[in-house]
């Protein structure tokens, strides 16, 4: 049964940067659509993030467009998050997880969630 692992979180001051990252044993990342999604305390949890297998694409919400970009690294098993310009808002538990097809950011298709990371941007 698939299930990530999500890494990478910590503390940064607003305007820093911070890369998460995402794998899985057993499984390869590549065969799916890989998904990041965060949740504040006392909120919901919201899409940020995606990539589709292979070449198919990458779709991001509009909160965080042109700061964070998602990537693969297939030889490394791994999708990246890298986070830049970060603001307090930003602030929340980072998790990714997997679905079989397309590029959208709501959690329903998604499975095999890992326990998250968490992500401070704080001064």
């Amino acid at each position: 049964q698939l299930q990530v692992v999500e890494s990478g979180g910590g503390l940064v001051q607003p305007g820093g940067s911070l890369r998460l990252s995402c794998t899985a044993s057993g499984f390869i990342l590549d065969y799916y659509t890989i998904g990041w999604f965060r949740q504040a305390p006392g909120k919901e949890r919201e899409g940020v993030s995606c990539i589709a297998t292979g070449a198919g694409g990458t779709n991001y919400a509009a909160s965080v467009m042109g700061r964070f970009t998602v990537s693969r690294d297939n030889a490394k098993n791994t999708v990246y998050l890298q986070m830049n310009s970060l603001k307090p808002e930003d602030t929340a538990t980072y998790y990714c997880a997997a679905t079989d097809y397309g590029l959208g950011l709501g959690s329903g298709p998604y499975y095999g969630w890992g326990q998250g990371t968490q992500v401070t941007v704080s001064s």
